[in-house]
C-alpha cells in the first residue's frame, strides 16, 4: 500500500482529517506517518514528541501498519 492508497482508505473510514498527518512533522495530537532519510516513521505528535514510535523500510509497511492503527484506535471494520 502506498500513501495515496492510505489515505483513500483513512478517508473511506470516515477518519477525522485532524486526527492524522500522511506528511510526518509534530502537529499536535495526531497519528502520523512520514519518511525521515531512507525510513518511515508512523507515530504519535503529541507536545512536539514522537510517542509510540515505530520504523519501517518500506512505505508498504509503513501503510499497513498505519492503517491497522487507525482501524484499531478509531474502532472500524
Amino acid at each position: 500500500m502506498k500513501i495515496q492508497e492510505l489515505e483513500k482508505k483513512l478517508v473511506e473510514m470516515e477518519i477525522p482529517l485532524n486526527a492524522y498527518s500522511l506528511k510526518g512533522g509534530l502537529p499536535n495530537e495526531a497519528f502520523c506517518i512520514g519518511k525521515q532519510g531512507s525510513n518511515w516513521e508512523v507515530y504519535y505528535s503529541e507536545r512536539v514528541e514522537k510517542v509510540s514510535k515505530k520504523e519501517f523500510q518500506s512505505e508498504d509497511e509503513a501503510c499497513e501498519f498505519f492503517h491497522e492503527w487507525m482501524r484499531k484506535i478509531f474502532k472500524k471494520q
